[in-house]
């Protein structure tokens, strides 16, 4: 069951302006391949040492099906993950990888096009020793990240909402856009243009 129903249809943009600077990531946490589609899900939080991969690994396989599974690295020296670690994780139905580090095979990741957010791409991986609890509060990107938060991402940016808000942020969205939506740009043109005017002076 994917809880994060609804909020593929929302751009970070909109969260953002609902939910402020400290809901959204930094700006070094990006597509890794060109993707004009939205991803949406509840995080599954992981947390790496520097050096070490092995709970990503492991999420891959306990992670629920549509969940966006959020990493907390310690570097950006040692790939997280390869083009199999990606596989198995679009194959059980995993939505996107967000991580606060760097992969590797970003080829194979891309032409199985699965959504990668991250900080780039090293060749060296990690290696498997460092046993850490899965599903606990992560930092990624700046973001304090709890598991069942939902995670929005998509060229635009990265936003975290607060599971407990979630139904309220989702209705509050939904409204924005549908006012927006509403308006011409010749309307948005001219409120705009006289609130510039009097702040000129």
């Amino acid at each position: 069951m994917n809880h994060a129903t609804g909020f593929e249809e929302i751009p970070p943009t909109t969260l953002a302006d609902l939910l402020g600077r400290e809901q959204v990531m930094d700006i070094g946490i990006r597509p890794l391949w060109p993707s004009t589609q939205r991803v949406a899900g509840p995080a599954f939080t992981v947390r790496c040492p520097p050096g070490d991969n092995l709970m990503l690994h492991a999420a891959i396989y306990r992670a629920e099906p549509g969940s966006v599974i959020v990493v907390e690295s310690g570097d950006v020296d040692h790939a997280l993950a390869g083009g199999n670690v990606c596989a198995v994780a679009r194959r059980r139905g995993i939505t996107a990888i967000v991580a606060d580090g760097v992969i590797r095979d970003l080829a194979e990741v891309r032409e199985m096009g699965f959504p990668v957010f991250a900080r780039g791409v090293i060749p060296i991986p990690g290696t498997k020793a460092a046993v850490e609890p899965l599903d606990v509060p992560v930092r990624c990107g700046g973001v304090l990240v709890n598991p069942g938060d939902i995670v929005v991402a998509d060229e635009e940016g990265i936003v975290v909402t607060p599971r407990a808000r979630q139904d309220q942020v989702l209705s509050d969205a939904r409204q924005k856009l549908a006012e927006e939506a509403a308006e011409s740009l010749e309307t948005w043109e001219a409120a705009h243009r006289a609130r510039i005017d009097e702040l000129l002076g």
